[in-house]
């Protein structure tokens, strides 16, 4: 395994989540080819929903309820806080009539036999740059979206890219569980199924949850012993900031030991997510590589922290969650993006699913698009 030199000038490394916070940067691996990395350590980390899992392991772990609203400090008296950029600044890796051409596509899928349910994503980007050629204050977002919209499963993790190691930069405000392990058990939480009220919430709704939650099913038994895996709620409905969303739990108790394998197979079973993928997942992955034009990134992907020591995570699904790239050839500043997205079944209306992924992301582009303008 590679490992970088501690972290030098520049802004400090850190990484926040419900009730936990960590700075002093370790180092950081590519946990799919060095898992043995996961024998000890407490590790951010975060996947992508093309497969690659990276974490960046931390010495100073703390316990805070407030952590992610408190991240590294605080904002002084007079701060001006998170300034994001113009809200007309965002476009879509979909526009509207070719997202409605991929649910068409999905649809004729779904009738030919191919797939039950595919989700289907679309990226927002918008240009973004900092002070004094620096990144983005990652921390400042994570404490305006946990003031604006609290998720139970938000997160931060910003490595800088001159800490020498491999940079980070994501701030979620997830509301889904993707895994939860305890106690030599594995949790999942998933969505499906989004309105503005209960009522709004239908059939096709409900029939999408359950096959997503049949899915983690089979999921988490390829990883669990037999008999175990059980549903503990099915299409509960769960009130958001502005939404809600049905939502199931599924809990089994693993087979082997959490070791490094065990933590690699435990992966290699669920990644990536159900809820956002589709069924039959192998499948589904085929039909977005298709019809998506770019890279979903952490979006879609896993966010969160594993505990080698004590044997525990927290993972969220990466939905809801911004990250930022910083300047590439031809760019002057760099890029914050967001994805949103909907699962798209025969039941789908094209247009219905459309106005979907407006709704999921209206009141966190809000949010990201504030305090623009607002000098240094």
């Amino acid at each position: 395994m590679t490992r970088t030199t501690p972290p030098g000038r520049g802004p400090e490394a850190h990484a926040a989540f419900p009730g936990v916070r960590a700075s002093t940067l370790v180092e950081a691996v590519d946990l799919r080819k060095h898992p043995e990395a996961l024998r000890s350590g407490w590790w951010a980390v975060v996947a992508s929903f093309e497969g690659q899992v990276t974490g960046w392991r931390f010495a100073d772990v703390v316990s805070d309820p407030s952590a992610v609203r408190r991240t590294t400090s605080p904002p002084l008296d007079g701060e001006p806080g998170w300034r994001g950029p113009a809200p007309s600044a965002w476009r879509s890796s979909l526009g509207e009539a070719g997202y409605v051409a991929a649910v068409d596509r999905i649809r004729a899928a779904v009738r030919d036999g191919d797939v039950y349910q595919a989700n289907l994503c679309r990226v927002l980007s918008a240009p973004l740059g900092a002070a004094d050629d620096d990144e983005p204050d990652a921390a400042a977002l994570a404490r305006h979206l946990a003031a604006g919209n609290p998720a139970p499963y938000s997160g931060v993790v910003h490595v800088p890219g001159g800490s020498g190691h491999r940079p980070v930069w994501v701030v979620s405000a997830s509301p889904e569980l993707f895994l939860s392990v305890a106690d030599g058990h594995v949790t999942s939480g998933p969505i499906k199924g989004t309105g503005t009220r209960a009522a709004d919430l239908a059939a096709k709704d409900h029939a999408e949850n359950v096959m997503i939650t049949d899915l983690v099913r089979n999921d988490l038994q390829r990883v669990c012993r037999p008999g175990t895996v059980t549903v503990l709620d099915l299409c509960a409905v769960e009130h958001h900031p502005g939404l809600v969303h049905l939502v199931s739990r599924v809990r089994g108790a693993l087979r082997h030991p959490l070791d490094p394998a065990g933590w690699t197979a435990l992966l290699d079973a669920t990644l990536p997510p159900a809820s956002v993928s589709g069924a039959p997942k192998s499948s589904a992955l085929r039909l977005i590589e298709e019809l998506e034009p770019t890279p979903r990134g952490p979006y879609c992907g896993a966010v969160g922290w594993v505990d080698a020591d004590a044997g525990r995570a927290e993972l969220a699904v990466g939905i809801r969650t911004f990250w930022w790239t910083p300047p590439s050839d031809g760019d002057a500043a760099g890029t914050l993006r967001f994805g949103t997205g909907a699962g798209i079944t025969w039941g789908s209306d094209p247009q219905a699913e459309w106005r979907e992924t407006e709704l999921k992301a209206a009141r966190l582009l809000s949010l990201a698009s504030t305090g623009y303008g607002l000098s240094a």
